[in-house]
C-alpha cells in the first residue's frame, strides 16, 4: 500500500532547494549501492529551476555518481529542445550541461514531433529499455520529482482529461485546450505511483488553496492520484504554499 504523505514545510524556496538536492543526493547514493544505477524524473516548472541549480552546485554535484544516472522527464511541451518553454531546455541549461552525466543517460521527450502518439510511444519504449523493464511489468523510478499547478494538474495531467483513467500506456499525448502551448507529452500515472519515491516540489502563496486541496480532498484533483503503490510520497512546500494547511498554519 502507498505511504501516507510526508509533507515537509521550509522556510522559503531556497530552503526547499536545499532540502530537496539533499533528498535527490542521498537517494542516488543509496540507489547506486544497491542496485548499481540512479534512475532520475523530473519535472519542469519554475519551482524545480532553484533545485536543479543547487544539485549543479559542487557541494552536491560531487558527490552523485553522474555516471550512474539516468535522466527522464514526466511531461514536455511540444516545442524543440531550444524553446524558452521547454522543461528540458530548463533542466539542461540548469543542471545537465553543468555536471558529467553522459549524454547518451538523458533521455528528452520529442513532443514536438507531427506524430504524438508515436513519440509517447517511442518514450515509452525507450524508458522501457533503459530500466530493463520486462513484458507487464511497470518502471520504476528512484525518484520522481513533480510540481503542482493552481488548478490541481501535475505533470501534464491535467483535471478533465482522459488520461487521468489510463490503465496501460506509461506514456501519453494529451492536447490542453486552455494552454498556451496544448499539445504534449505526459507520464502517466501507472507509471508515476511505480516509483519508489515521489517528491513534490510546491512553492509561493498562490499555491497555498490547492496545496490545502489536494492534501485535504484525496482523489479529486490529478495531483491527489500520485501515490505511489509500494513507495514513499513526499510534499516539500515553502512556508506561504503551506499556509492554509494545518501544519502550516502552526509554524
Amino acid at each position: 500500500m502507498a505511504s501516507d504523505v510526508n509533507l515537509t514545510v521550509c522556510a522559503d524556496p531556497a530552503e526547499l532547494a536545499e532540502t530537496a538536492a539533499h533528498l535527490i543526493v542521498d537517494a542516488a547514493t543509496e540507489a547506486v549501492r544497491e542496485r548499481g544505477r540512479f534512475m532520475l524524473c523530473l519535472a519542469g516548472g519554475e519551482t524545480p529551476r532553484a533545485t536543479y541549480a543547487r544539485l549543479a552546485l559542487p557541494a552536491f554535484s560531487e558527490r552523485m555518481r553522474w555516471d550512474r544516472t539516468w535522466v527522464f522527464f514526466g511531461d514536455e511541451r511540444a516545442v524543440p529542445p531550444d524553446h524558452s518553454e521547454s522543461n528540458y531546455r530548463m533542466a539542461y541549461e540548469t543542471l545537465l550541461s553543468r555536471v558529467p552525466i553522459p549524454p547518451a543517460q538523458i533521455f528528452r521527450m520529442c513532443a514536438e514531433h507531427a506524430d504524438a502518439d508515436g513519440a509517447a510511444a517511442a518514450y515509452a519504449a525507450a524508458l522501457a529499455e533503459a530500466l530493463g523493464t520486462r513484458r507487464g511489468e511497470l518502471p520504476r523510478f528512484d525518484v520522481v520529482l513533480l510540481g503542482l499547478g493552481v488548478d490541481g494538474h501535475t505533470a501534464s495531467l491535467f483535471p478533465g482529461s482522459p488520461v487521468l483513467r489510463e490503465v496501460f500506456r506509461t506514456v501519453a499525448a494529451v492536447h490542453v485546450a486552455a494552454a498556451q502551448i496544448p499539445q504534449r507529452l505526459t507520464l502517466t500515472f501507472p507509471v508515476l505511483n511505480a516509483a519508489a519515491r515521489i517528491v513534490f516540489l510546491v512553492t509561493g502563496s498562490e499555491k497555498a488553496k490547492i496545496v490545502r486541496t489536494v492534501l485535504s480532498e484525496p482523489a479529486r484533483l490529478p495531483a491527489a492520484f500520485a501515490r505511489p503503490t509500494d513507495g514513499e510520497l513526499v510534499w516539500l512546500t515553502d512556508r506561504a504554499a503551506a499556509a492554509l494547511h494545518p501544519i502550516g498554519e502552526a509554524r
